[in-house]
This record gives C-alpha cells, structure tokens and sequence, in this order.
C-alpha cells in the first residue's frame, strides 16, 4: 500500500541546539558549586593536616620536656626515623603537603603551626 509523502526521521539542527543550551545553563549553575566545594574540601585537609603537626608538636615536646617557646626542626624532629619500630616510630608518619602547595611553618611550642596559604585556614 502507498502512503502519500515522505517521512524523514532524525533529529534536526533546533533540536540539538536546545539540548546543547540546556546543558550549557546546567554547567553555568553548577561550575560555581563545584569550584566552592573544592576549595572548601582544600580548607578542609590543610586544617586536618596542620591540627597534625601541632599534636605531634606537643608529643614532641612533652618527651623532650620542651616549654612553650622552645624550637623544633620541622619536619625532622616529627618524623619516623628510617626502619624504625615500636616506640621509636616519631610523631609524623609523613610529613603532610598542603592541597594547595603551600609551605607548612611549625613555629615554636605553644603557638599554633601556619599554612603559608592563609586563606584556606
């Protein structure tokens, strides 16, 4: 049996041009929100990682019976000796690296360690 015209199926070229400009409208609503969130979980480990240092500073400085004042060398003092074992395993098992390649300052015992990135604190 004959049908009268022609039926071309696919997807034209408006089509694909609103699909292409909802995605667009998505992406510029959630790029903001994706950038906020990384930059919040960066502030984030550079807290966890300087809370760290300072409780391995204060480890330090209760066994060498070091007052507030007293100097340490970062991250010499805090690390795991090479094959060390049991209780001579340091205070850092690592020395932690800030997310946003900061530079991490212990400073004396008593005061807080520092991000040299301080916006992320």
């Amino acid at each position: 049996m004959y049908r009268g015209g022609t039926s071309k199926s696919g997807i034209t070229l408006i089509e694909i041009t609103i699909v292409l400009a909802i995605i667009a409208i998505i992406v510029a609503i959630a790029a903001p929100t994706w950038m906020r969130q990384r930059e919040n979980a960066r502030g984030i480990a550079c807290q966890e990682n300087l809370v760290k240092i300072s409780h391995a500073k204060e480890q330090y400085s209760m066994e060498f019976h070091i007052s507030n004042g007293g100097t340490i060398t970062y991250p010499d003092d805090l690390l795991s000796p090479p094959g060390s074992t049991g209780a001579n395993q340091g205070y850092l098992k690592v020395v932690p690296r800030c997310p946003a390649d900061g530079v991490y300052t212990a400073n004396p015992i008593g005061t807080d360690p520092t991000c040299s990135i301080g916006s992320l604190t």
